[in-house]
């Protein structure tokens, strides 16, 4: 049954026509993703479809009971409300509780935050959550979702999207606005990409866009070289990646598959660590033995551990993911390496010929009267790429969203998506070797993200980020850290999906959630938990050496190609060290629960 209709719908503001004569209909169960550049009308559409504006043509037709539930980038929380008026209506515990799946939404999205708080004392990402858990709560025929995973960790967004595919499948229609690929890609049965003043759609999640995107244009021939480069290249790392990644489409993929059958690796690993060792030297962050505490919050017994005894190297060209649970320490951790906070204990070192870059979540422009071309144009008017490519920043602003009057607008004027746009280009063009980057993704849409994902692909240095973003973790990084929120910092060889699976086990076993203790006097010793730490720290680095090797051997044995009895004996080499590797895996595993 569908649940709205338009018909040749059209929306303008001024000279601008953002939806000129689009058609489409959301039947009950369908979960729709809208992506497109910012300003090209998503939030417009959403609008038009759910009655908050009216389109200036066409008609769009509701049935006359859907219930119409809009998540917003901002509330409208009445000032003396409590947390446990806006979600269950003031209801004491005993009441809402006994309903599972109230309860299950409650201590999954609102950890850490008490329900007779009142709203107005909240911080920015709590009174998010708990716009989410009132929209969850109110169950609405269609649920419009800008943004819902802004402000969540990585847990809690697995845990949504799984939340999520049960109201689908019970009938709640959906259209989500996002720029977490991943989350697309689990949740949505349908793709409209919003562009020009129409909307294309397309069956299957994120990766099954990318390559229905990339066969259109293959057939069009498209104009747009540039774009088309970085969409072989998104092709490649989707094909390249876990198979679950194109597991979703349900038309043939042949010719995507010869599109980027000749398609190198999205960067050369091995060359970039080249590279970064001649910029930085064998030293670039080093922490030991580092300790910090934090006070407790409010309703905690005892200081909250965030970093205990934490021994950790970071060399040159290192590309690293950082998780955990909101309150773990990530974005302290970050602080502590750009040595914009210190350490209660313990001592962290920079290499002295680290240039290091810091991108925090705070997008306030230092000078709002400043325009943006002349902001870059002050740090450089031309840079040199990694593959001694010369380009104009102009060039750079181009590809990062920054035409026409956009040029000169004032920084004060900016989105925050254009400000964090405008951040990341300046932190690139200023030529950094340790990049830091706090919460990246956030505000910015996913054509963009491509151009970031592009730049960072070539770019020969350290980088450490801090995301809720999977796709985007996996997509630029080649190892992935987790704060466990008991002061461990531990390598993740199975990557995020290893973390979740450790969250749910400790879940089952009826722990508290790591973030919201202090280490528990009934777990390990200090003592016990050093020497644990010294085993893992012992096995990473035999692991990172093994993997490297096994890097060595590929590269070797393409070198060999057309010699087949040298290939012989490479692979057999490669063979031994990849069971090396299993075995170290193994080893971490093991390892890692001993101290868990």
């Amino acid at each position: 049954m569908n649940l709205l209709n338009a018909s040749a719908i059209s929306k303008g503001y001024g000279t601008r026509t953002l939806l000129d004569r689009v058609s489409l209909g959301l039947a009950a169960g369908d979960v729709i993703g809208v992506v497109g550049r910012n300003g090209d009308g998503k939030s417009t559409l959403l609008d038009v479809l759910t009655g908050r504006t009216e389109p200036d043509s066409g008609q769009v037709t509701r049935t006359g009971t859907v219930s119409i539930g809009h998540l917003h980038q901002a509330d409208d929380f009445a000032p003396e409300a409590s947390v446990r008026d806006v979600i269950v209506g003031g209801r004491p515990d005993h009441v809402w509780a006994a309903e599972a799946s109230t309860r299950a939404i409650v201590q999954q999205l609102l950890v850490g935050v008490e329900l007779d708080a009142p709203v107005s004392r909240l911080s920015g990402g709590e009174r998010r959550r708990t716009a989410l858990v009132q929209l969850m709560l109110a169950g609405h025929d269609l649920v419009v979702l800008d943004e819902p995973t802004n402000h969540l960790d990585v847990e809690a967004v697995a845990w949504l999207s799984e939340h999520l595919r049960g109201l689908a499948a019970a009938g709640t229609a959906m259209l989500v606005v996002s720029h977490d690929r991943w989350f697309l890609d689990a949740i949505c049965t349908r793709i409209w990409e919003v562009h020009d003043g129409t909307v294309d759609a397309y069956d299957g999640g994120y990766a099954a866009y990318v390559l229905a995107r990339a066969e259109r244009a293959r057939q069009a021939a498209s104009r747009e070289e540039r774009r088309q480069n970085l969409l072989r290249k998104e092709l490649a790392w989707l094909r390249r990646g876990p198979p679950a990644r194109t597991s979703k489409p349900k038309f043939r993929i042949d010719a995507a598959n010869e599109l980027i059958a000749d398609e190198p690796p999205p960067r050369d690993k091995l060359e970039l660590e080249r590279f970064a060792l001649s910029r930085l030297g064998k030293d670039v962050i080093d922490l030991k033995s580092v300790h910090l505490e934090l006070p407790p919050r409010p309703g905690e017994d005892g200081r909250r551990v965030l970093l205990d005894d934490l021994t950790w190297s970071i060399g040159p060209g290192q590309r690293i993911g950082l998780v955990g649970v909101n309150g773990a320490g990530k974005s302290t951790l970050l602080r502590l390496m750009a040595g914009e906070q210190q350490p209660d204990a313990g001592t962290v070192k920079r290499g002295r010929t680290v240039q290091l870059a810091h991108l925090t979540q705070d997008v306030t422009p230092t000078d709002p009267e400043d325009r943006v071309l002349d902001a870059v144009n002050r740090i450089r008017r031309r840079t040199v790429t990694a593959s001694g490519r010369e380009v104009s920043t102009t060039s750079l602003l181009e590809d990062f969203g920054f035409t026409g009057d956009k040029l000169t607008t004032r920084l004060g004027d900016l989105s925050g998506g254009e400000r964090r746009r405008l951040q990341l280009l300046s932190l690139l063009l200023a030529e950094p070797n340790v990049l830091l980057l706090d919460e990246p993704t956030n505000d910015l849409d996913i054509d963009t993200l491509n151009v970031v994902e592009d730049q960072l692909d070539s770019w020969p240095g350290t980088l450490v980020v801090v995301s809720h973003d999977r796709y985007f973790l996996e997509r630029v990084c080649d190892v992935t850290y987790a704060l466990m929120g008991d002061g461990r910092c531990v390598m993740l060889p199975g990557g995020v999906e290893q973390y979740l699976e450790h969250r749910r086990a400790t879940a089952a076993a009826g722990e508290r959630p790591a973030a919201a203790t202090a280490t528990s006097s009934s777990g390990p010793s200090a003592a016990q938990r050093r020497q644990a730490s010294k085993d893992l720290a012992r096995i990473e680095s035999q692991l990172a050496r093994a993997q490297a090797e096994v890097e060595r051997l590929h590269a070797r044995m393409g070198e060999a190609a057309s010699d087949y009895q040298r290939l012989a004996a490479l692979t057999a080499e490669l063979q031994q060290v990849e069971a090396r590797v299993a075995e170290l895996e193994e080893a971490w595993l093991e390892a890692a629960e001993a101290v868990g």
